[in-house]
């Protein structure tokens, strides 16, 4: 065999390897399964719910921050049914408003809509934890892109929420979001 074989084998495998270990032990690979046997319980009804202040800071594809925004939040629920709309000020002094439209099945499977995701929103409430998958379209003023969006929020023992998000364009990642929520009145 010539040189340029093993070379084109060894690419190949450095790609796969490569693929693997992203696949095995990257963010995107948690599972809810993952948290099921650990404590506090997360119920959104209970911990997404009245006034919450949001904090927190968006990482471009570089890896340094590109935005930094505080929100509030007010979330209600009837039922299994609930709203959270989000008010968010960026440190640009630009501003976004989006309102969630959650609903949450046996089993802690949730759905979820808002008028910037494509779809619909699919995800599950397990230990501490609360993952969400969908696709959201930016604003036209940031490109109109849609990115597919992994969200998963932990519940820390003191109620508070740490959130991290990955946005990703054809399968690379060009934004994180890493933000606390907790409640208005504990801020």
């Amino acid at each position: 065999m010539t040189p340029w074989i093993y070379v084109l084998i060894g690419a190949v495998l450095a790609l796969l390897l490569l693929w693997t270990v992203k696949r095995m032990m990257g963010f995107t690979a948690q599972k809810p399964e993952d948290y099921e046997d650990r404590t506090p319980d997360f119920d959104i009804r209970k911990h997404l719910n009245g006034p919450i202040v949001c904090e927190g800071v968006i990482y471009g594809p570089t890896g340094r921050v590109s935005s930094r925004f505080v929100a509030d939040f007010h979330c209600a629920w009837d039922g299994d049914t609930g709203s959270m709309k989000e008010h968010f000020v960026y440190d640009d002094g630009s501003t976004q408003q989006r309102e969630w439209h959650l609903h949450l099945s046996d089993g802690g499977a949730i759905r979820a809509t808002a008028e910037d995701v494509v779809g619909e929103g699919s995800g599950r409430q397990t230990g501490p934890t609360v993952s969400l998958t969908y696709r959201i379209r930016l604003p036209e003023g940031a490109g109109g892109h849609v990115l597919d969006t992994v969200d998963w929020m932990y519940l820390t023992p003191n109620g508070t929420i740490m959130n991290r998000s990955q946005f990703r364009k054809f399968g690379i990642k060009v934004a994180e979001l890493v933000a606390t929520m907790r409640p208005k009145d504990a801020a």
